[in-house]
């Protein structure tokens, strides 16, 4: 098997099996509820600020209630006192993505110090020093021999992307430049490690990588693209603190993509991933034989959610035109059966009989902005019914917390003065 294969083999295994494991009440048996007995000595969870105690919904009254108390049995749950956070359905280990969704929470919450940690730890555990680079290795836990560090040494860049989002926001929210700095020599290696330049008839047009070019663009023909991890609202803000790299180009890339990958489902969905043909400009499936799969399934949930966060920041047209577009096949779905699927083919067909809290969740985002009445029902049918004690489905539900929460949170909160220099 080729380093390639291997890489992506467990590329798949962290982006994709493992969201699988807890469904809408379904939960994979053996998951690990406590930190195992030989975990890193700064292994105890961060103990909560104040108890959360609350039964049910009925404690959350208010969007700002039912936010800080998730944010609180989050942080006691998930978050060691050092600062990682904990994937506790996958060995325990820690990733890139996690640490930047916690950092992402802490600066929208209001908890600089929560913020500092998760930084720090990531910036003294995940760094690929042996690189020359600044940007995080994806995983960080066990190995076979029982000891804790580094378990894949390559980049997964939407950790890194939603990390430096993450700096920025903090850096104008508290008034820290020299998160900013940070920002800005991440950015550097994010833009020379995770963009390429690819020739077409108009010139030249970047886009934005998965990972490594070693091992998503296997030959000058072919990129795979995983749609997800494409934030036009990240670009815009990387543009105003970096304004030597033409971050902007990846709007409009990014754009591209979407329309482009959506249109290799015959019903217009995003799938998971993709292959673009830098010849011939066509975005086609995946071969058959790789681990990475063409559906419209959990990684590609997030599509509706970088797509939304677009159109409440910057309300850019492309973004509700996107939806406009791409969500009638799951809102006729919904409208006549109440529930969509977890994973659906290039056909539109079901893959699977159950459903996604995190689907969900990434779905109120869209209809929000285009179908009120149907995000309404979504919300009180399929995201508060889960929710108890601070969390969705199940306190080992590490993905769809974090997706929920950020469903939830109003954008209008993210102040205008976040969003310019």
């Amino acid at each position: 098997m080729t380093e390639l294969v291997i890489y992506l083999t467990r590329l798949l295994t962290a982006r994709s099996l493992a969201i699988a494991v807890l469904v809408s009440g379904v939960t994979l048996s053996g998951c690990v509820t406590s930190p195992p007995v030989n975990a890193p000595p700064s292994g105890n969870a961060f103990p909560p600020s104040s108890p959360t105690t609350t039964t049910g919904i009925a404690a959350a009254t208010a969007p700002a209630d039912l936010l800080q108390q998730s944010w609180e049995a989050y942080r006691h749950r998930f978050i060691q006192a050092d600062g990682r956070v904990i994937d506790r359905e996958a060995g325990d280990r820690s990733t890139s993505e996690g640490q930047a969704y916690a950092m992402l929470r802490a600066v929208m919450i209001d908890d600089p110090e929560t913020f500092a940690l998760t930084l720090q730890w990531a910036e003294e555990n995940m760094q690929r020093r042996e690189f020359g680079d600044t940007l995080w290795v994806w995983k960080w836990g066990q190995n076979a021999a029982g000891n804790w560090g580094v378990l894949d040494a390559n980049f997964a860049s939407d950790g890194d992307m939603d990390a430096v989002t993450a700096l920025i926001l903090a850096a104008r929210r508290w008034n820290r430049p020299e998160y900013l700095e940070l920002a800005r020599i991440k950015l550097a290696d994010l833009w020379e490690l995770s963009t390429v330049a690819v020739p077409s008839r108009s010139g030249t047009v970047r886009y934005f990588l998965p990972g490594p070019r070693a091992a998503f663009q296997p030959d000058a023909a072919r990129i795979y693209i995983n749609p997800s991890y494409l934030a036009p609202y990240a670009y815009r803000l990387f543009a105003q603190v970096d304004p030597s790299r033409d971050w902007l180009s990846l709007v409009d890339s990014s754009y591209q993509v979407f329309n482009q990958a959506a249109a290799v489902s015959a019903v217009g969905l995003p799938s998971d991933w993709v292959v673009f043909n830098t010849t011939t400009g066509e975005f086609v499936p995946m071969a058959s034989a790789s681990p990475l799969r063409t559906i419209y399934g959990f990684d590609a949930y997030r599509v509706w959610w970088r797509v939304s966060i677009d159109a409440d920041w910057f309300d850019d047209p492309q973004a509700k035109q996107f939806l406009q577009q791409h969500l009638p096949p799951l809102q006729t779905m919904w409208r006549s059966q109440q529930m969509i699927p977890a994973q659906i083919d290039l056909q539109g067909r079901p893959l699977v009989d159950y459903e996604s809290t995190a689907q969900y969740a990434m779905l109120y985002t869209a209809f929000r902005l285009i179908d009120p009445e149907t995000a309404a029902q979504i919300q009180q049918q399929k995201l508060m019914p889960p929710y108890r004690d601070g969390f969705w489905d199940s306190d080992t539900a590490y993905y769809t917390q974090n997706l929920a929460w950020f469903a939830l949170f109003p954008s209008a909160e993210v102040a205008a003065t976040w969003l310019q220099p």
